[in-house]
């Protein structure tokens, strides 16, 4: 292996002529010199000089050597200036895949602050719901996944990953306006047994069942859809009534739908995750501290 020190003495060496000439460029002493240039010559494991009178002369080896040493210092001074860019979050590149809702409201307000703060940070942005999202990281196909489960549920298979819990974002009932339910502050949800029910995506879906099954009830689903517009456009015109986490009702408020808390509360979880030896990257890091800090001013844990 080739010291990149012995290397950076080496080409001074060949630039100046002679040892001598060389110690005083780099500040140094000549022995130092010397002794850089014999540990050079061992590693390489053949002469690099010869004595030209008070010169040195390059051997052929020598000469081979220092066609690729001008580059290779160029190239090293070029991965240390990229890697303390990367530790100075000067730049970075960080892949965040998360959920509708997520996209459509902490990340948004994670890029504004990024953009503001730390401008060289590169967000690529992906969409997935769990479980896919988490696969995707030890895939190497994204840095952070956001993800959320609910009561009774597993969020899925985390076990290499490691768990930055965000918020508890809670489940509200979606009522047409008008609707007798909505004269009240909260909703029971037992309430509302005897109604036909819009339900979201397949996880919540499956937190609809399980909670209505919690106040003895099986709710009557009549359409099941993932988009939270259709969700709302759907209520407003009468077809039944929802559960949608709050989290949506952040960018998405019909004004035929009036929103309710459910009693008994129930929230989901939203958290980030991320291999562990990940966690240290510093653009990562700083992603995973601009979401707790966005997270809180939506009501984090």
């Amino acid at each position: 292996m080739l010291d990149s020190r012995h290397l950076a003495t080496f080409h001074e060496v060949v630039t100046a002529g002679t040892f001598s000439a060389a110690a005083r460029s780099l500040g140094c002493t000549q022995p130092a010199i010397t002794q850089q240039m014999h540990a050079l010559e061992r590693s390489v494991g053949m002469p690099l000089f010869v004595r030209a009178g008070r010169r040195l002369r390059l051997t052929e080896a020598g000469e081979a050597l220092a066609r690729h040493t001008g580059l290779i210092l160029d190239q090293l001074s070029a991965a240390e200036q990229q890697l303390g860019a990367l530790s100075r979050l000067h730049s970075g590149r960080v892949r965040i895949c998360a959920f509708p809702s997520a996209n459509a409201t902490l990340v948004p307000a994670v890029i504004a602050r990024l953009l503001a703060e730390h401008p060289g940070i590169r967000i690529e942005l992906q969409e997935d719901e769990p479980p896919g999202s988490l696969r995707r990281v030890p895939q190497g196909e994204c840095d952070i996944a956001l993800a959320f489960s609910y009561p009774g549920f597993q969020v899925g298979d985390a076990a290499d990953l490691v768990e930055y819990p965000l918020m508890e974002d809670p489940v509200t009932a979606l009522l047409p306006v008008g609707h007798p339910a909505a004269r009240h502050s909260a909703v029971r949800l037992a309430d509302l047994a005897s109604e036909r029910w819009i339900a979201g995506c397949p996880r919540c879906q499956a937190n609809l069942l399980y909670a209505c099954a919690e106040q003895g009830f099986a709710p009557d689903v009549v359409f099941a859809t993932d988009d939270n517009l259709a969700v709302q456009n759907l209520v407003s015109v009468g077809a039944g009534v929802a559960l949608m986490p709050g989290l949506v009702l952040g960018f998405l408020r019909h004004d035929k739908v009036t929103a309710r808390p459910v009693e008994p509360l129930t929230h989901r979880k939203i958290s980030a995750y991320v291999l562990r030896d990940h966690a240290r990257v510093p653009s990562t890091a700083l992603v995973l501290e601009v979401l707790r800090e966005v997270a809180d001013a939506h009501g984090g844990t």
